[in-house]
């Protein structure tokens, strides 16, 4: 057994992981009002695992036997040097990776492009949408990271990007596994809830909540999750990150007018843990209080990494746009919208 746990040990020590919070970040952290005993805390109260023990044992039971596609997903290969920057655009690459321009500026989020996983047997790409790799991106002005998750924060794809990435934005604590990482301290920029940041090119950052957890070791909660509104030329762009349904998305609404476009998680979810994702009968929901302009939807259809059917967060959007009027843009990964051809009518309205 003493072997079994320095190897353990060993396998978490790799660079992969990370690092946890030390120092000045450390301290930092132990400011905030929301890091209480060693952890981060949510606003809402939140158990991670929002069942009995009986029912997390039973859960491979209910697995569905369409939790992978059997024909590969659709893809479009972008040339992405190609796409103009004097208009605004944003192209997905599968689950929540995706790339938008706004004003000329790049902006990439959580771009697990290789890996979502410590291990590669496990979490594995439906085939054709691993077509992008960190060789197909051009200079990003702005790496957004909304937690450390493995399938939000790829090790792999983060240090071959390194050399291209002007600043990093994140939730305060994530730095410490980007400093492991070689990225400087001048490019890593993190800040706690509520706090902002305007960089050199007039660019703002809102870092704002979310109802989640983090950890990508056997430690959790060490380091802080969030969302981000982003402003820029004119436009506001609201980064939903990872999130359960809770009080933050009708605060955001009421604080910040007229958010242009609302990227909003949709996958993954299951009632054993409905408290950290958000569950289909709350989409619509939190677009409404958001009162986003446009909506689209990210976290799916490239990992299956809970029980409902690979393409049931497809069907969910629809559903929410159609019973709750939301101006939603259906997307296909690699195929570039332009955010001002996005519908200016719901489906709903479009049906009437």
């Amino acid at each position: 057994m003493a072997g079994v746990g320095l190897a353990g040990v060993t396998f978490t020590h790799q660079p992969s992981f990370g690092r946890l919070p030390r120092g000045e970040r450390k301290a930092r952290m132990e400011q905030s009002w929301h890091y209480k005993d060693g952890k981060w805390q949510n606003e809402d109260s939140t158990a991670t695992f929002s069942a009995k023990r009986s029912e997390i044992r039973d859960m491979r039971k209910r697995r569905s036997d369409r939790l992978r596609p059997t024909e590969p997903v659709t893809t479009v290969q972008t040339d992405i040097s190609t796409l103009p920057r004097d208009r605004d655009w944003m192209l997905w690459f599968g689950h929540s990776a995706y790339l938008f321009c706004l004003e000329g500026k790049l902006f990439l989020v959580d771009p697990a492009l290789l890996s979502g996983s410590p291990v590669g047997f496990i979490n594995r790409p439906f085939d054709q949408t691993y077509s992008y790799t960190p060789d197909d991106l051009p200079n990003v002005d702005y790496l957004i990271i909304t937690h450390d998750h493995w399938d939000h924060l790829d090790y792999k794809t983060v240090k071959q990007l390194r050399p291209r990435i002007g600043h990093v934005v994140t939730p305060l604590g994530v730095g410490a596994h980007l400093e492991r990482w070689k990225f400087s301290e001048e490019q890593i920029v993190e800040r706690d809830w509520y706090e902002d940041w305007t960089a050199p090119d007039s660019t703002v950052f809102h870092f704002l909540p979310a109802r989640h957890f983090s950890g990508r070791g056997l430690r959790g909660n060490r380091t802080l999750w969030g969302s981000f509104l982003i402003e820029r030329g004119g436009r506001k762009v609201y980064v939903g990150g990872d999130s359960g349904y809770g009080r933050h998305f009708r605060w955001i609404g009421e604080h910040y007018a007229d958010i242009d476009l609302a990227v909003l998680e949709n996958g993954q979810y299951d009632t054993l843990w409905s408290n950290i994702h958000t569950m289909p009968q709350y989409l619509g929901r939190e677009a409404k209080e958001l009162g986003a302009q446009h909506v689209v939807t990210v976290h799916h259809s490239r990992f299956a990494l809970a029980n409902h059917d690979w393409d049931e967060p497809l069907r969910n959007e629809l559903d929410a746009a159609l019973k709750d009027s939301i101006n939603l843009s259906v997307l296909t990964i690699g195929q570039p919208v332009f955010l001002d051809d996005m519908p200016t009518t719901s489906l709903q309205s479009k049906a009437e």
